[in-house]
């Protein structure tokens, strides 16, 4: 099972077993909404001065930009506008709490879950790599629940841009989000698709999503039926209690100097 998303709505150092390694952590959040406080200022952006003179209500000439119309460009949702505000203010806050980090599973000082759970232990076991630029990891997690939901998580954004720490504890689970690479709500029908640091997104590809890694350029194809790169595996035997479905997609990359 994958999920294939045809087109989505509007919308640093060397290797060390010392477990006191700190890595530098380049920060990277989206600041493309920093101009717009609210959504409000968002939307107003968008009106033309050709729809206030024929519309002459400039209320009016948002609430049709909002819903698609007289927009040029395609118009975020206010629900998901004010997550990507959100998770750029988490990044910012993340960043100017402490530029040098500790690896996160080193931290845990309970170590149950991350020695009984084998998704906790994968990512345990690529955090520095991932964090080194020396892997490139796409999460694939299918959620099941209330509202069942699925999405790809660029795990070398999300380690950047927030604490890992909760999650290597097992007091936090880690979930798809409307800012990740892409997410699925089944029962609202939600589908968001986003590009991250690492990975440009297509959706609207013939042979169904793929990722191309803005490194090197290679792509990477999550239908289980297609081949990637030799750089790239494939790792679907995973299993956890919290998940319904884990596939890791590895992809090794060379640094450029």
């Amino acid at each position: 099972f994958f999920l294939m998303i045809r087109r989505p709505p509007r919308s640093t150092q060397s290797r060390s077993s010392a477990a006191s390694d700190v890595y530098k952590r380049q920060e990277f959040y989206d600041t493309s909404l920093d101009p717009y406080p609210t959504y409000e200022d968002y939307l107003r952006a968008h009106v033309t001065d050709q729809d206030r003179f024929y519309l002459e209500d400039e209320d009016l000439a948002c609430q049709l930009v909002e819903l698609g119309f007289h927009a040029k460009n395609e118009i975020l949702p206010r629900d998901i506008f004010y997550q990507k505000k959100k998770a750029a203010e988490e990044a910012r806050l993340n960043r100017d709490k402490n530029k040098t980090k500790t690896l996160a599973h080193t931290e845990v000082t309970n170590k149950e879950k991350l020695n009984s759970d084998d998704f906790i232990k994968a990512l345990a076991d690529r955090e520095e790599d991932v964090l080194n630029g020396k892997l490139m990891t796409i999460i694939f997690l299918r959620v099941e629940g209330k509202h069942e939901i699925s999405g790809y998580i660029d795990y070398a954004h999300r380690l950047k841009t927030e604490n890992f720490k909760p999650y290597f504890e097992g007091t936090k689970k880690l979930m798809p989000r409307p800012t990740d690479l892409s997410y699925y709500n089944w029962h609202t029908g939600m589908c968001v698709s986003n590009d991250s640091p690492n990975f440009k997104v297509d959706a609207n590809s013939e042979l169904g999503l793929l990722f191309r890694n803005k490194r090197d350029r290679k792509i990477i194809n999550v239908d289980p039926k297609k081949s990637n790169d030799d750089v790239t595996k494939r790792v679907d035997t995973i299993k956890s209690t919290d998940y319904a479905q884990i596939v890791l997609y590895d992809h090794r990359t060379r640094r450029k100097n």
